[in-house]
């Protein structure tokens, strides 16, 4: 729901309302319903609005609250906000609008910054106090809605897409050499603050940064789940079946939590397990008639190109208003260039165009989706998570880096140009440092606790709210419900393994699904021509990395670039990523970008 932008000045002039403007119409499709600005000296701020809750004008952003001296612009959505409303009510509170908007600057207002620990949902925010000057900004749980920085001594900028930040102008542009390194381990995911350019930074989820008059800042984490058995003692000594149902019962409520709207909601539907729980949670719950969505390319590579079979399983046994979306390869290229310039970041999933062109189909029958993304780190499905069962909590770095990285530090002097190489291994300590923080009681525990809150911040998490906002739709995750998270991490990890990984969700969903779709080998959105590398999409690549600007760039050995060039699939990555791909896509987001 919506672009928020703004401008913070410590240097005694006024916000550049201009920018800020520029900011705002540069994420015109996050909110193709409506916009605003709003300035009062040194601060400016600017929103784009996507109608979801309270369609009237009364829920317009930058929403000004002048009896409390607030003003706040707000992405996301709070799916308790009803309920906030009522609590806020009986303490005094008067309500103009139906929006959950209000009720964030209300309940800022009362409870302070500690106000993003009632929340449930996902959100950024930026409220500005009139009185003092100060200006906060939060950012949900596990970092579902984003927030961009660029600051200097004089002033900050922030904004809900990097792109914005480029528009407002005067950005440092230079590659980071750290979010290089990073880009070239984790398969092109920059996690923590940092992105690919040296001047942009992200605000951290589950983070509230205050913001003083003179620039001076605080930041605190306020949410942090341990991943330890005893963390809820509700659910302590719970057999196999309890746990199950404390699952089921979890998702159940997430789901139904995002249902709330004043326009309908439909379903992404891959046919995979996760998509078609919720359809299916859906169903139970009395849903009907909803809109669900699939998608399907041409066949590559000797690769199927669809997953429908699976679908169409799930949206008969429900019932569901299905909607097949097949993608012929000539408008995959044209989907392909339009989705790389709705990146905020670089990112190499072969999924991004599939979730871009089926985002573009969906947003014109509905504005808002629930979609899969999160089950697989949050209850362990991917297939690194398994080598660390039994493995000492001390070795859980060199076994992670073994199984997920794409290649080891020492690789990377024959990929990257020497300019743009660093003397240590930067990544390797980004996941050091994190798996050796306290709290979690195993080797896995610690790896999906930093998968969780980190890795899939900056992956999947970004990945759809890119892809969907690109076209005004709202994608509401429910396997990223902070509770349901809460209560997975304390779940033993001897079940979430069980049945080759997610095995308590499998075990929850035999009540609900089909054995054909539980049982099924793993599938993602199949785009083959990319995973491939070959027809249009092997030109287009070929065209960046050998062009102009990638040369006076200079980031990759030109050797390594031709190897990879005369041989698409070579040097195949663990995680199965195309290292063709991930340097193409890289300078394509560059180029497409005027980097």
């Amino acid at each position: 729901m919506c672009g928020l932008c703004g401008e913070i000045r410590f240097d005694d002039e006024e916000a550049d309302i201009a920018a800020v403007d520029r900011m705002t119409e540069a994420m015109h499709d996050r909110g193709p319903d409506g916009s605003g600005l709003w300035s009062q000296g040194p601060v400016a701020l600017g929103h784009r609005r996507l109608k979801i809750i309270d369609l009237s004008d009364k829920a317009a952003q930058p929403m000004v609250d002048g009896e409390l001296g607030l003003t706040v612009v707000f992405n996301g959505c709070l799916y308790n906000y009803a309920e906030l409303r009522d609590e806020l009510r009986r303490d005094g509170y008067t309500f103009y609008s139906t929006s959950d908007t209000e009720v964030l600057l209300k309940a800022y207002h009362r409870w302070g910054t500690a106000c993003v620990e009632r929340f449930k949902g996902m959100f950024a925010f930026a409220v500005a106090e009139r009185d003092t000057g100060r200006v906060v900004l939060g950012r949900d749980r596990l970092g579902i809605k984003p927030m961009y920085l660029a600051e200097n001594g004089r002033r900050l900028r922030f904004a809900s897409s990097l792109p914005a930040l480029l528009a407002a102008g005067d950005v440092d542009t230079g590659v980071d050499p750290v979010a290089l390194h990073h880009y070239m381990t984790f398969h092109a995911l920059v996690p923590g603050e940092r992105t690919i350019l040296a001047g942009v930074r992200k605000l951290p989820a589950a983070t509230v940064r205050v913001v003083e008059p003179d620039g001076t800042s605080r930041e605190h984490r306020y949410w942090d789940p341990p991943y330890t058995r005893g963390a809820l003692p509700e659910h302590a000594g719970l057999d196999a079946d309890e746990w199950r149902e404390a699952v089921l019962d979890a998702l159940r409520a997430a789901v139904r939590r995002r249902m709330v709207a004043d326009v309908p909601v439909g379903v992404l539907l891959s046919g995979g397990l996760d998509s078609s729980l919720i359809v299916a949670l859906l169903a139970e719950q009395g849903q009907e008639g909803l809109a669900t969505f699939s998608i399907g390319f041409e066949a590559a590579g000797g690769e199927k190109g669809d997953e429908f079979a699976y679908s169409d399983l799930v949206a008969e046994r429900f019932g569901t208003a299905h909607h097949r979306i097949r993608i012929p390869d000539g408008r995959l290229v044209d989907g392909l260039e339009r989705a790389v310039l709705a990146m905020s970041e670089p990112m190499v999933s072969h999924d991004c165009v599939a979730f871009y062109l089926l985002s573009e189909e969906v947003a014109q029958h509905v504005k808002v989706v629930q979609s899969g993304q999160g089950a697989d780190e949050v209850f362990a499905g991917y297939r690194w998570f398994p080598p660390l069962a039994d493995v000492p909590r001390e070795r859980a770095a060199e076994v992670y880096a073994r199984e997920f990285f794409d290649r080891p530090h020492g690789e990377l002097a024959r990929v990257l140009a020497s300019g743009h190489l660093l003397d240590h291994d930067a990544s390797g300590a980004f996941v050091g440092e994190h798996l050796a923080r306290p709290g979690a009681d195993t080797a896995l525990d610690a790896v999906l606790r930093l998968e969780t809150t980190a890795m899939l911040v900056d992956d999947p998490v970004k990945r759809v709210d890119n892809m969907t906002m690109a076209h005004g739709l709202e994608a509401r995750t429910p396997f990223l419900d902070h509770e349901l998270v809460e209560l997975a991490a304390a779940c033993p990890a001897e079940l979430k393994l069980a049945h080759g990984g997610k095995g308590v969700l499998k075990d929850a969903a035999r009540r609900l699904l089909p054995a054909d779709v539980i049982d099924r080998p793993k599938g993602y959105f199949p785009v083959p021509a990319i995973r491939h590398v070959d027809g249009r999409v092997l030109d287009l690549v070929r065209d960046a990395l050998t062009s102009r600007a990638a040369r006076e760039r200079g980031l990759f050995r030109p050797d390594y670039v031709a190897r990879l060039l005369a041989d698409p699939d070579a040097d195949g990555t663990p995680t199965g990523v195309n290292p063709l791909w991930q340097l193409g896509l890289l300078e394509m987001w560059l180029q497409a970008h005027g980097v």
